[in-house]
């Protein structure tokens, strides 16, 4: 019987010995961020809910919960995952159509802090986790994520369960099982996008990965053939007929990090704006013009980008994210976004409103995408003087193409801490995250994410 898909990644995983070093240097980068993410997420009103929520389970467990309190490994997954996604700022993952490491570390983390791992297996286990999600979600995108499915909530949930499994040492039958278990717990859906329910699926598929390990540890087990049985995951997913033989030909040299890599977030909203902000900012720079000079900001984008973004006029911060109109406002009058740009004050500011409307949206036809979904992003930038400017991008900056610098990624990392972290306790925790390849243990990380409750 041939090898199926997570047969072939649980052998993988247990087969993976010689990790590169640019490979663990992109991982603890990925690490860095998603912990700066969760830190600037602490204070949204959605992680107040869930801690709320899960109160009682936060006076006794092993695992650090952000805001204060220790609980199981996956309560504090499931808090922490959900701040690292709260407020859109975390990377994405194209094999993926998704959100990997918001699910991942959450996930590792509260699961190494349980079984007191150091950093390098930390960060050993994110590559496994990572390109679990890649394999799988090559395989079953884009028609999965078309199908409406939220791929961060779905395939991030039993690639992170190969990843946890790993970590704990379970054998390749165990990881297997793991992930076989983390299908049935697999949920999401895109209609939930710009409300409070979107980032809480990162923290349920962290809360699964978590629990999936476990049961899988404990001897809990499923149909192996889960993802190709006629009830399984393709056939009930919007991935029936997809070559999953292709996709197990992936891996086998260079890890995913170092061929597609991930793209941190130089905006925090959601990606589907990304393109058309950088172009905008780029244009900007280049001819000098001011928001005032502009009369219309024509894009186009990907049929899945424009139902990524259904608020044309946005009333609280979590449409916002989900408004190209409002994204590309900000981004004529400041230059940038920041998170304080999602306050609701900023929201509502008049001169930001009155821009709404010079933004108009439309979709490229199903021919001008590949076959994965994607489609180079274009934006045309008429002006009061009669001219028009024009601009295209296939990859927002952070990505493999147009990578953020050293400097880019200091300076996200303190800009998500201001106002959350002391400027000496912040500086603390980004040098001792410079060496986490190096460090026996994990307790400075659960140290400055309960310190965010004091």
């Amino acid at each position: 019987m041939p090898m199926n898909i997570l047969q072939y990644l649980a052998g993988w995983s247990r087969k993976s010995k010689n990790v590169s070093p640019a490979a663990r240097q992109g991982a603890a980068e990925a690490i860095r961020d998603t912990l700066a993410c969760m830190i600037a997420g602490a204070g949204d009103p959605v992680v107040a809910m869930v801690r709320q929520a899960y109160r009682t389970s936060l006076s006794a467990g092993v695992s650090t919960a952000i805001g204060g309190g220790t609980g199981s490994p996956g309560v504090a997954a499931l808090i922490n995952a959900t701040a690292a996604h709260a407020l859109d700022y975390d990377d994405t993952f194209r094999p993926l159509m998704g959100h990997a490491s918001a699910v991942l570390v959450p996930a590792l983390l509260a699961t190494a802090q349980a079984a007191d791992a150091d950093g390098r297996r930390l960060l050993e286990s994110y590559l496994v986790g990572l390109q679990a999600q890649a394999v799988i979600g090559a395989a079953v995108n884009p028609g999965h994520y078309a199908a409406g499915w939220h791929a961060t909530s779905t395939v991030g949930a039993i690639g992170a369960a190969a990843g946890t499994a790993w970590l704990l040492g379970l054998n390749e039958e165990g990881i297997l099982q793991a992930m076989c278990l983390a299908v049935s717990m697999a949920a999401g859906v895109k209609g939930q996008f710009g409300t409070a329910a979107k980032p809480l699926h990162a923290g349920l598929a962290a809360r699964n990965a978590v629990e999936a390990a476990a049961l899988a540890a404990a001897g809990m087990g499923g149909n192996p053939d889960i993802m190709d049985h006629p009830f399984g995951f393709a056939a009930l997913y919007g991935a029936a007929g997809r070559p999953w033989a292709a996709a197990t030909t992936a891996g086998d040299e260079r890890h995913v990090i170092e061929t597609l890599g991930l793209t941190p977030k130089r905006h925090p909203c959601c990606a589907s704006t990304h393109n058309a902000i950088d172009m905008l900012l780029d244009l900007k720079a280049a001819h000098g013009f001011a928001a005032e000079d502009v009369v219309l900001l024509d894009c186009l984008v990907g049929s899945i980008n424009q139902n990524n973004l259904p608020y044309a006029e946005p009333i609280d911060a979590m449409q916002a994210r989900f408004s190209m109109p409002y994204c590309l406002a900000v981004a004529l009058t400041n230059n940038r976004l920041r998170l304080a740009d999602f306050d609701r004050e900023r929201i509502f500011d008049p001169a930001l409103r009155r821009l709404l409307p010079l933004t108009k949206m439309h979709a490229a036809s199903p021919a001008e995408e590949d076959s994965s979904g994607y489609v180079t992003h274009r934006l045309s930038v008429h002006l009061r003087d009669g001219r028009t400017l024009h601009a295209a991008r296939a990859m927002a900056k952070g990505g493999l193409a147009d990578p953020f610098s050293a400097g880019d990624r200091r300076e996200k990392f303190f800009d998500c801490c201001n106002g959350r972290l002391d400027q000496q306790r912040a500086d603390e925790l980004y040098a001792q995250l410079q060496r986490l390849d190096s460090q026996s243990h994990l307790n400075f990380i659960a140290a400055a994410l309960g310190r965010l409750g004091n």
